[in-house]
């Protein structure tokens, strides 16, 4: 085996983990995770405006 067929049988294999990727980043069944994982920002300003209602100014 030369190293041209090396190349080229890694060139496959690395193609073939990006369309993996890529298929699980975009199938359907990871789309709440990623949406709740996209809010989590959110969610210290929701923990601090039930905070100032409540008068509770613990940090």
């Amino acid at each position: 085996m030369d190293i041209g067929t090396f190349h080229s049988i890694w060139t496959v294999v690395i193609f073939v983990s990006f369309i993996g990727i890529v298929v699980w980043a975009y199938s359907k069944r990871q789309k709440k995770s990623f949406d709740e994982a996209a809010n989590l920002i959110f969610a210290d300003e929701e923990q601090d405006k039930s905070n100032h209602k409540t008068g509770d100014n613990r940090e």
